[in-house]
């Protein structure tokens, strides 16, 4: 049975991390066992914990120490990142690997090694000669870049939960879910059928929650009804358009059920990359 070993340190009782790193392993088919435990007494002293994890397959294991990397999860056997040659420009390789938005670090010539501009779901590359690292997006990737590929080597630091917390935050929303939109929705429809019985044109101005939400095929049934006849959006809404019409998700989440899709976290840049 395929396994691996891994570690976690720093606040991962009171921040949650751990329990969710074993629900994440359970969930997805794994076992794990606890070879070594150490408890930090005060608020200031991290934690630690060693992980055997198994898993049915090898594949099984890759998603499971997937997504265990945003948690802070590293593997033990200090091998440095492993990378792999860009062959055509704005294409990565595969089983690239997507950052997160939180601070990371990879092993490069035997030493951790933070990556320069860390931001959501962008490549890392790696100069092994200068012992640097540095994000780069899909599109700005060339021929004979390093990017890293595959989970050895990569150190997430996690966010770790607030030791104080306002209890009234809350009050501080300026959304009210409590604020009436039927009425809205009522008079935008009026002014549209209005619009159009004038011969005018109506302009959409879109972004990715048409797509999160579900609602992209209600849009679509508007296009096709002609009460759409420009649309402004950026790139988030084609790339998710396209991702739900590939996979049937959005940012991982599949459109029907509401439920996350193992692996679907990278479902958007597949489509890109396809």
């Amino acid at each position: 049975m395929p396994s691996e070993l891994v570690e976690l340190s720093g606040h991962i009782i009171d921040s949650w991390t751990l329990p969710r790193a074993w629900d994440i392993i359970m969930d997805r088919g794994g076992n794990f066992v606890v070879e070594e435990m150490r408890v930090g007494i005060r608020k200031t002293e991290p934690s630690y914990a060693r992980l055997k994890i198994e898993a049915p397959d090898d594949d099984i294991l890759e998603l499971i120490l997937s997504e265990l990397q945003q948690f802070g999860v590293v593997l033990m056997h200090g091998a440095d990142a492993q990378t792999m040659a860009v062959e055509q420009n704005g294409v990565l390789p595969e089983k690239f690997y997507s950052t997160t938005n939180l601070p990371t670090q990879v092993r490069v010539n035997g030493q951790w090694v933070s990556v320069e501009g860390t931001e959501m779901d962008v490549a890392i590359v790696i100069d092994r000669i200068k012992s640097s690292a540095f994000s780069r997006p899909m599109h700005e990737v060339q021929v004979g870049d390093q990017v890293v590929i595959g989970h050895d080597g990569i150190r997430v630091q996690p966010f770790e939960r607030a030791r104080e917390r306002d209890a009234f935050a809350f009050m501080q929303s300026s959304v009210s879910s409590e604020k009436v939109k039927v009425l809205a929705i009522h008079e935008i429809a009026r002014q549209m059928k209005e619009t159009r019985a004038h011969n005018g044109k109506i302009l959409f101005v879109l972004g990715p929650a048409v797509i999160h939400t579900g609602a992209g095929r209600y849009v679509a049934d508007l296009i096709r009804r002609g009460y759409v006849q420009v649309i402004f959006g950026g790139n988030a809404i084609v790339t998710h358009d396209i991702e739900s019409a590939l996979f049937g998700t959005s940012l991982g989440v599949d459109l029907r059920s509401g439920e996350q899709v193992e692996g679907g976290h990278r479902n958007h840049l597949r489509a890109i990359n396809a």
